[in-house]
């Protein structure tokens, strides 16, 4: 479980093609402090397993389901991509909850600066639309942030300067892919319903 909080901005140092898979080998000496094999790491908000760390950087090995549903596949070596370790249990939730499990790819669509901030617009793939509401929150490249404006087709977020700074999403441009995570809260609750249950009062019904 992560919190959408990005630790560091790593960079992919060398993509090695396996059958069905690739193998990617990522800097990123503050995520690797205590990393072992089998340890988990968000890279652009997918949760990846380390293979092996040395020297500041650890490989892991990318199913062809993960390249399919997120941005992975697009990336190479010298690609900038955000980190994030998982969530220490007792510790601050500073973003909101997040699975490091992708849920689709969206595009971004424009960027209009502030003195301030950044606006941004993104693609909203049709089936995640349902999930996305105003003020929500929603996972955008492993970064936890806040809907500004939510449609059918697109949403949007603003950026801080802490966050065009320290994320990938300083320097993405109109016509970039970025990998989605929408609230599993939202999902379940949207589970329960279809099945008929009253999250609020399932528990009475069970008594």
């Amino acid at each position: 479980m992560f919190t959408g909080i990005v630790e560091e901005l790593g960079e992919v140092t060398a993509v090695e093609q396996l059958a069905e898979a690739s193998r990617f080998r990522l800097r990123g000496p503050v995520v690797t402090e205590g990393a072992k094999h089998g340890d988990s790491i968000a890279v652009n908000g997918v949760c990846l397993t380390v293979v092996e760390t040395a020297d500041g950087e650890f490989t892991a090995d990318v199913m062809q389901e993960t390249l399919n549903r997120s941005s992975l596949g697009a990336l190479g070596a010298g690609s900038r991509v955000n980190l994030e370790r998982p969530m220490a249990l007792g510790g601050r939730l500073g973003g909101h909850l997040v699975q490091g499990h992708v849920d689709g790819t969206g595009e971004i669509l424009s960027r209009t600066p502030s003195e301030h901030w950044e606006l941004v617009k993104v693609a909203l793939p049709a089936h995640l639309a349902r999930y996305v509401v105003e003020k929500g929150s929603i996972t955008v490249d492993g970064v936890s942030l806040t809907v500004v404006e939510a449609a059918a087709d697109h949403f949007t977020i603003s950026l801080i300067p802490t966050t065009l700074a320290l994320t990938t999403l300083g320097i993405k441009q109109p016509g970039d892919p970025v990998n989605l995570e929408v609230d599993v809260l939202a999902k379940y609750v949207e589970r329960l319903l279809a099945a008929g249950v009253d999250p609020l009062h399932a528990e009475e019904g069970q008594k």
